[in-house]
């Protein structure tokens, strides 16, 4: 049975079993704690922590999940994986154990033939959690199995929890027993023995403490009981395939083979070369699942981890032999056998492979520079006598360079260097330590939303906003919160959220900022409005200060947006659409969003790219959308279905969240876009738009950066009167200024030249005569020169031009040392005969520079040095003829 049959076959059952269906979310979790969708019920996290209502009591789902923690792991088990589809079936306070049991038997036991799986019952074992009685008599009633069948396992393995307090409960797993040959019979710990499938929580628990996997407080039990079950496609997909891993099954193993026509090598003849084939089966597919729903290569948060994977991927290709780029052979084949399921692969697969290929050109790039720093660092590393490679060093490559550890490893064993491991992984564990210490900290913050909850219930339905059509709306307080909890009353001089049942001030998101203003209330009292945001689903929240008198629930309120700066970011806004349309006309349908910000009278707007913005390309932008405005198209807004919305051509955004209703807001005919935000009544509002410029802000991204309104107006009347008065300057129209800088600038370089030339000139006619007051040390002719106002340059050409002044058929040693601003630059210099006397430039350098608060070095013909303190420039010349005597024993 293919992958996408299982997955089908999985919502089929529980679609008749009464579930809405509902779509994968994005990989990028609308989570602050979390990078990545980790597992399949995190869409429905809000539901189970009491934040939000469901719109449903049953639901199933085939999320896309990305996990990252383990990913030195990935290829050398059968388990580990960074990419995967977690399918799931979950209960809102509908059933509970007995029908996840049945539920959850049923679609693995009944033949292939009626839409089960067909697995069979004698290799089935289902685990508990050991002391959980009804679980075990309800697996024995819906199975007939008997108690020998049935595993009791502690709460490491059958307890679940979000690690910090709120909803908990006992587990069962499904096992499946793989045969002897992965493990001794009835030892469930062998994981690749008795493989778990399947995983069914039954949240029944509120936790009041959790400080380990074992060890936490339940406070008693939920008011509701719930259902969240996990069952991990990729491994009912090799079970039900006949194969031995994950990266064996239909969708992943195509990769492989490409790998391998590519290498030359087979999979299957060496572990080591097998690991390396499984990590790109995974990393191809997950970095291009990550692109696809819009992370983009950086250094740091997802960017970082989508690099990581890449570079192991592109790594592991190159460890097994293929030296050309192997993402554009790789990612097709990868995107073929996904796509079946994940259209937009192909819809989008224009900027996908932009962004992947270009990171591979961009890290080939940085192999060749780690490989000239491993050379160097290898270098010292023999130049000592030694025969290791520090882990300090190891993982300066690694962390900074982004050099990876087995082609440390490989490079150090071809040059005979063996790698201090321990002390690499040591400081990868630390680093790895702080990251999950950071991560920690910031676990727990669903907590601080209990106080807007325990508002949004009192108020009861959703807050009404007006915001489109308005800018003052009449309403009433219906909650204060201070210090994240909910209290009765806030004074003069307090900040305060406040909550009312209608507002027009606009939260923060979709990139636009949030409306200030002010909200009268009816006994007196004024609130400085200073920030709104929506912590949860419904609920607007105005951070607010109170101004004059006190503020209560339950007081009539109008409110009062500040119109200027509501307009200057509409304007913003608009004017964004305008821009991401122009440059997908410009530059084709990649140059898709990416991020942006609308605030009054600017925007910043972030988009896909593999390299600058030509300015031809910006010009034809800016005039596009400056057409635009002159033509004075209506902006309306609509609502309709998600698919009908994709239909008409809206754009959909990466990274947010829409629902099944959604804005559509349309410029005319020409730009139409998902949207929340507020825009200007028609295109002519904007006044005009100028683009300042455009810059990278990561790999694969640009940034512009404009004006709108009458902010663009006020810059536009600047540059008019700069021009003016470089006309009157220089007595040119404006049309011959870049002509008559151009030339101004080339006569100025070419004097700077003129100039330079006739400097060096009369350095070099001083070298005669420095070499002509050469004295002798034994045979060694030594020259140690001062020369005032010179830098490290000129006394590098002046040392180089004196040693060849000196008589050929005798050893010479040069030293001039230059002071300008108060430092010392120092150049040593020897010729070849002085260097068979064992003279070193190198060395004289290191032996004067501590005289000058400094330090330096180089090789044995030409070193150079420097130091800060010149007032004992003339102690260390003096030295040249003493060190010189010690080597020829003079």
């Amino acid at each position: 049975m293919d992958t996408a049959a299982i997955r089908r076959n999985f919502l089929a059952h529980f679609e008749a079993a009464g579930h809405t269906v509902v779509p994968s979310a994005s990989l990028l979790a609308d989570d602050p704690n979390l990078l990545f969708v980790p597992a399949g019920m995190v869409p429905f996290k809000p539901y189970f922590l009491g934040q939000e209502t469901p719109p449903y009591t049953r639901a199933t789902s085939v999320q896309k999940c990305v996990r990252t923690p383990d990913i030195e792991d990935v290829g050398k088990t059968s388990r580990h994986g960074t990419f995967f589809e977690m399918c799931g079936n979950f209960s809102f306070g509908d059933y509970f154990k007995e029908r996840a049991i049945e539920l959850a038997w049923e679609l693995v036991t009944k033949p292939v033939a009626d839409g089960g799986w067909g697995f069979d019952e004698g290799l089935l074992y289902p685990s508990i959690l050991d002391g959980d009685d009804e679980a075990l008599a309800l697996w024995k009633k819906v199975t007939g199995l008997p108690d020998d069948r049935i595993a009791r396992l502690g709460p490491k393995e059958n307890y679940w929890s979000m690690g910090v307090p709120g909803p908990g409960g006992p587990c069962s797993e499904l096992l499946i027993d793989r045969g002897p040959a992965y493990g001794p019979d009835g030892d469930f710990s062998a994981e690749d023995r008795y493989l778990e499938f399947w995983n069914l929580v039954f949240m029944q628990d509120e936790l009041s403490a959790v400080r380990s996997k074992e060890d936490f407080d339940i406070a008693g039990s939920l008011p509701k009981k719930n259902i969240d079950t996990g069952m991990g496609l990729e491994r009912v997909a090799f079970l039900l395939q006949g194969k031995d891993n994950m990266y064996e099954i239909d969708v992943m193993y195509p990769v492989i083979e490409k790998a391998e026509q590519l290498t030359g090598k087979r999979y299957g003849t060496n572990p080591e070369d097998d690991v390396r084939f499984r990590v790109v089966a995974d990393h191809v597919r997950s970095s291009m699942m990550l692109i696809g729903d819009g992370v983009t290569p950086g250094n740091e948060g997802r960017g970082y981890v989508l690099r990581r994977l890449m570079r192991r991927a592109i790594r592991s290709v190159r460890l097994l032999g293929y030296e050309d780029p192997a993402l554009p052979e790789l990612y097709p084949v990868s995107r073929d056998k996904m796509g079946e399921t994940y259209a937009d692969l192909h819809r989008d697969w224009d900027r996908i492979s932009t962004v992947a290929y270009a990171e591979e050109d961009a890290f080939r790039s940085t192999l060749k520079a780690g490989t000239q720093i491993f050379d160097v660092a290898a270098g010292e590393v023999k130049k000592s006598g030694g025969s290791v490679l520090s882990g300090e060093r190891a993982f300066a490559l690694h962390d900074t360079y982004g050099f990876p550890i087995d082609l440390t490893l490989e490079m150090a064993s071809e040059q005979g260097l063996a790698v201090d491991e321990d002390g690499f992984r040591r400081l990868m564990g630390e680093q790895r330590e702080r990251a999950k210490a950071d991560a920690k900290a910031k676990k727990g913050a669903h907590t601080n939303t209990g106080a807007y909850r325990e508002v949004a219930d009192s108020l009861g339905a959703a807050v009404d906003f007006t915001g489109y059509t308005e800018t003052t709306t009449e309403g009433v307080v219906r909650g204060l919160v201070a210090d994240g909890a909910v209290v009765p009353v806030a004074g003069a001089g307090q900040e305060v959220e406040l909550v009312l049942d209608r507002t027009p001030f606009y939260a923060e998101g979709g990139g636009q900022l949030a409306d200030t203003g002010v909200i009268e209330l009816a006994n007196g009292a004024r609130v400085e409005v200073l920030d709104v945001q929506s912590p949860i689903t419904g609920l607007v929240v105005h951070r607010a200060r109170v101004l004059e008198g006190e503020v209560s629930s339950g007081v009539a309120a109008q409110s009062h947006v500040d119109l200027a700066r509501r307009t200057a970011i509409s304007r913003a806004h608009t004017a964004t659409h305008m821009v991401h349309k122009a440059f997908r006309e410009a530059l084709g349908e990649t140059a898709t969003q990416a991020g942006s910000e609308n605030a009054p009278g600017r925007f910043r707007f972030d988009f896909s790219a593999t390299g600058a913005v030509p300015a031809s390309v910006m010009a034809d932008v800016e005039a596009r959308v400056n057409d635009v405005v002159l033509d004075d198209l209506a902006v309306h807004a609509e609502y309709m279905s998600q698919a009908e919305a994709v239909r008409s051509g809206a754009m959909a955004l990466f990274g947010e969240k829409y629902g099944d209703t959604v804005r559509v807001v349309s410029v005319g005919d020409w730009a139409r876009e998902l949207c929340g935000g507020t825009h200007t009544a028609s295109s002519g509002k904007l006044g005009v738009i100028k683009l300042l410029g455009e810059s990278s802000i990561g790999s694969g991204v640009r940034r512009v950066e404009a004006l709108v309104g009458s902010d663009a107006y006020r810059f536009l009347a600047r540059e008019h009167t700069l021009v003016n008065q470089l006309s009157e300057t220089l007595k040119a129209r404006p049309e011959e200024l870049p002509e008559r800088v151009s030339d101004l600038v080339s006569r100025l370089r070419a004097a700077e030249k003129e100039i330079e030339q006739v400097r060096v000139q009369q350095l070099l006619r001083a070298g005669a005569e420095v070499a002509a007051g050469a004295t002798r040390v034994g045979p060694v002719l030594v020259v140690a020169h001062r020369v005032e106002g010179a830098g490290g340059g000129d006394v590098r050409t002046l040392a180089l031009d004196v040693r060849s002044r000196l008589p050929q058929g005798e050893p010479g040693v040069v030293v001039v040392a230059g002071v300008s601003d108060g430092k010392v630059a120092l150049v040593a210099a020897t010729n070849e005969l002085a260097q068979e006397r064992g003279l070193s430039a190198g060395d004289l350098v290191r032996a004067l520079t501590p005289l000058l608060g400094g330090k330096g070095g180089g090789k044995a013909d030409v070193a150079q040095g420097g130091g800060a303190d010149a007032s004992r420039l003339d102690e260390a010349l003096a030295l040249v003829a003493g060190e010189v005597g010690k080597v020829v024993g003079a």
